[in-house]
């Protein structure tokens, strides 16, 4: 019987391309502070133009580069702490806040999820999704050894909700990192596809994929009671 569920954040509970957008904001707005020669709207448009193109690495430095500004490690550290450290603009979706005051009806409900601080704590609190979760685990507080596939956050979450894994389910979207300890662990495991969810690549293990898959957050409680 299924007593627990625990959740992914980015691109599970919303959109994290979201964030994303909302970081090149803060972003944008850091450099045409900084160069007042450069408008803010058109530092973001060749910041989206990269990170749209799949630049995911070198989205700052190629940016720079088309606009045609000077810079240095330095700058470019600044702007990733800008990233990080800006409060988000992004909203939970009515549809996951209607799922999630629903499961934690019936059943305990935890977060598990990987990233810099205080990046995800500052996502959390946007989201305003703290009241939904009897427990909360941020892997960057274990160890950046402990990010999944690790199963270090899940044996976490799992004694802090006194669940075992074959009464506890995961659900989250990326194959290549997400359900491979869980699947290891006895956990039942869902991936939720969201349509615009940024990371697409499949997992190379054998235990990498979910046991479930899904389209939409409203599904899950239906498979759940299959489970």
């Amino acid at each position: 019987m299924i007593t627990t569920v625990i959740f992914d954040l980015d691109d599970t509970l919303y959109d994290e391309i979201e964030y994303c957008k909302s970081g090149f904001t803060a972003v944008a707005e850091f450099l045409a502070n900084r160069f007042d020669s450069t408008p803010g709207q058109q530092i973001y448009k060749v910041l989206w133009k990269q990170f749209s193109a799949g630049n995911r690495t070198k989205t700052f430095n190629t940016a720079l580069d088309e606009l045609k500004i000077s810079y240095d490690g330095k700058l470019i550290v600044e702007m990733v702490e800008v990233y990080r450290n800006h409060t988000p603009d992004i909203e939970l979706p009515q549809e996951s806040r209607e799922i999630l005051g629903l499961l934690g009806k019936k059943y305990a409900l935890g977060l598990l999820t990987d990233g810099f601080l205080p990046a995800q704590r500052l996502k959390v609190q946007a989201l305003e999704i703290e009241k939904y979760f009897k427990c909360i685990i941020y892997t960057e507080e274990l160890g950046r050894d402990c990010w999944k596939p690790s199963p270090a956050g899940f044996i976490k979450i799992m004694d802090n909700l006194d669940a075992k894994p074959e009464n506890a389910v995961y659900i989250a979207d990326n194959e290549k990192k997400d359900f491979i300890a869980p699947n290891r662990l006895g956990m039942f495991t869902i991936q939720l596809i969201r349509p615009a969810r940024i990371q697409t690549l499949s997992g190379r293990e054998s235990d990498a994929p979910a046991r479930q898959i899904t389209d939409k957050i409203s599904r899950i409680p239906a498979l759940l009671e299959k489970i």
